[in-house]
Formats: structure tokens, C-alpha cells, sequence
């Protein structure tokens, strides 16, 4: 492939190689700038799947313009097929393989993931979770700058999620307890993710080690990791915030990227983290399934995806003080003549929002 021109890139060096692509450093002739083209591996060119899910990476990453996000112009194929991401290129080296050099000092590992959350709350706010957060998608360029990667596992709100029954997606290592079990996963899973880089960046090694995947789920899932200030006792309000992100329940962790974001902020400029262990009230609110009063079955459709959309607007406005029922838990009571009390106090919630179309 080098020395090969693809539309008018010419292409100049391979820069890395992972299970769903192919780097490599290009010169775009037209503008006479450096960029970096991914191609879908030959051996996934004919997987329907495959070519999905790197089209969805295109999508997700192009709708999102942050400077801790990895720019993405274009998707082409060539004449043979071959599907390839047009990207910015940056001269800089990925945070695993500056973690393989050893521990980072405290005041770097705080700035580095600040950029990551600045990043990830950008994505969060458009509905894009990254589901694959690890040091080897995090780019730091030369000036110190993070570029996050890899967008093709990033579920995006309203979206089919491109899983298949009994799979999960993502590195194991870096895997949330609900997303090593296959369950949905919402925004929260990428917070346990950077907690998992932080602490990595921090001590230099992960929270959860196995040589074994299937031993590595089970303590992920079921075990506390080594406090992080008996590695780097100096590291007081980042083990707080750590803890925090690293919490099995979803629900008491941090609700929000911006949290996370807000305690990183507090600990750099020397103070202790605001958030980590506080948990604010919540209102628990159900969004029941709206009624389709059309009397054309075919408009049934349209009553569900305003439910879906009602409820993941509403479950982002502020997650840590309002917590919206998951669709699955709801839409039992579809077409059901449960007295709105009963449906409050079977779901254990606040309040019961229900309408019509």
C-alpha cells in the first residue's frame, strides 16, 4: 500500500495496525497537507458488519468537533472497494505507549485526562458514547495535546446499537461491570473507563489484571481494586476521584462526565474533589409509552420512538439529579390498564409521565 495514491492521497508510510483497521500517513496532493488514512482490513471488506460499523465510526467521530477529538474529513472507498477514513494527522505518540515508559507524575496524569473529559462531555452532550475508551485510543500529540480515537464501537442516541445477542464490545480491561455483562450501556460506562485509565496512569499498571479474560470480568465485576494511594500515597484527591468513577453500580457513580471533569479541575488547582462520595437527591421519573391514537397500527412505530427519545432527553438533562427509568422497564406496561399508582409503586419512582400521539 505505500507508495500507493488513493483518490489524490498519496500514501507515504503504515503508522499502526488494530483489529478493526489500518493507519497510515498520507499526503493530500490537493492541499498539500500530511493526513492519516484508516482502511477497513481486507479481510473485513466483505463483512457486512464490519463495513457498519466503520461507517458508523465516520459518522460518530465527523459529528463531533472538539479539540480533544480526532478530526475526520471524509470516508471513500477505491476502485477495488476498499473503505477508508480520511483524518487529521498528528505527529505524537498514543498514552499506552507513554504508560509502558513508566508511571506519569501526578500533575501530568490529571491534565491528560482533563482533556480526555473535556472530550468525552462534548460526545455525551450529542448523545455519542465511545463504549472503547483505553490508553491506546488516546493520542498525545508532541505539544501535549490529547486526541481521542476510534470512534467505532460509539453508540449514538436514537441509533441501532451494532452488538450482537450474547457479545459485548469493547477491551475487556477497560470494560464497565454493566458492559462486561452485556447489559445496555449509557454514558457512565465510558466514566468507568477513564477511571480505569487514570488509575493506570497513576500507578502504572491497571486496576484489574488477569491473564485470563473470563477471570478478569469476574473482577471487574465482583472485586475492589488495590487503593490507589497505597501506590502513590501523594495522590489523595485523585484516589477520591478514582474510587468514584470505579464504583460497580452505575448509579453511584458519577452521573455525568462534567462531574468528573469539575473534581479533575478542583484536584489540579489543589484543592480536594467536590463530588467524589456526595450523592445529591434524585428524582426518579417514568416515562410510560405513548398511546398511538391514530387508529393506524403502522403509526406504532412513531409513538415508540418519541417514548425512546422522550426518555433519553429527559435522562440527560441532569442524570445526577433527575434519573429516568430505562425503556425496558417501562414498556411492560404498554397497552396495559395498570392504574398509574400501581405502575409508580411497582417501579419505584416519583413520578409517572404518560401522554398520547
Amino acid at each position: 500500500m505505500v507508495g500507493k495514491t488513493v483518490s489524490h492521497y498519496k500514501i507515504l508510510e503504515k503508522l499502526g495496525q488494530g483489529g478493526m483497521g489500518v493507519v497510515y500517513k498520507a499526503e493530500d496532493t490537493r492541499l498539500d497537507r500530511p493526513v492519516a488514512l484508516k482502511f477497513l482490513p481486507p479481510h473485513l471488506t466483505c463483512n457486512p458488519e464490519a463495513k457498519q460499523r466503520f461507517i458508523h465510526e465516520a459518522k460518530a467521530a465527523s459529528a463531533l468537533q472538539h479539540n480533544s477529538i480526532c478530526t475526520v474529513h471524509d470516508i471513500d472507498d477505491t476502485p477495488e472497494g476498499e473503505l477508508f477514513i480520511v483524518m487529521d494527522y498528528y505527529e505524537g505518540e498514543t498514552l499506552q505507549h507513554r504508560i509502558e515508559q513508566g508511571s506519569l507524575k501526578i500533575t501530568e496524569a490529571v491534565d491528560l485526562a482533563l482533556q480526555v473529559a473535556q472530550g468525552l462531555s462534548e460526545a455525551h452532550k450529542r448523545g455519542i458514547i465511545h463504549r472503547d475508551i483505553k490508553p491506546a485510543n488516546i493520542l498525545v500529540t508532541r505539544s501535549g495535546v490529547v486526541k481521542i480515537l476510534d470512534f467505532g464501537l460509539a453508540k449514538l442516541s436514537g441509533r441501532t446499537m451494532l452488538t450482537r445477542s450474547g457479545s459485548t464490545l469493547g477491551t475487556a480491561a477497560y470494560m464497565s461491570p454493566e458492559q462486561a455483562r452485556g447489559d445496555v450501556v449509557d454514558h457512565r460506562t465510558d466514566i468507568w473507563a477513564l477511571g480505569v485509565v487514570l488509575y493506570e496512569m497513576i500507578a502504572g499498571q491497571r486496576p484489574f489484571r488477569s491473564d485470563h479474560e473470563q477471570a478478569l470480568v469476574y473482577l471487574i465485576m465482583n472485586e475492589e481494586p488495590e487503593s490507589l494511594l497505597k501506590i502513590c500515597p501523594e495522590a489523595t484527591g485523585l484516589a477520591q476521584i478514582v474510587s468514584q468513577a470505579l464504583v460497580k453500580n452505575p448509579a453511584d457513580r458519577y452521573q455525568s462526565m462534567e462531574r468528573f471533569r469539575e473534581d479533575l479541575v478542583s484536584v489540579a488547582g489543589g484543592l480536594r474533589p467536590l463530588k467524589a462520595g456526595v450523592r445529591l437527591a434524585s428524582v426518579k421519573l417514568a416515562v410510560l409509552p405513548l398511546v398511538n391514537l391514530t387508529g393506524n397500527p403502522e403509526q406504532e412505530y412513531l409513538s415508540d420512538g418519541l417514548t425512546q427519545e422522550m426518555i433519553a432527553r429527559l435522562g440527560r438533562i441532569d442524570p445526577q439529579s433527575l434519573s429516568v427509568i430505562a425503556r425496558t422497564s417501562v414498556m411492560r406496561y404498554k397497552k396495559t390498564d395498570t392504574p398509574i399508582d400501581q405502575i409508580g409503586r411497582e417501579l419505584q419512582v416519583d413520578y409517572v409521565l404518560e401522554g398520547s400521539v
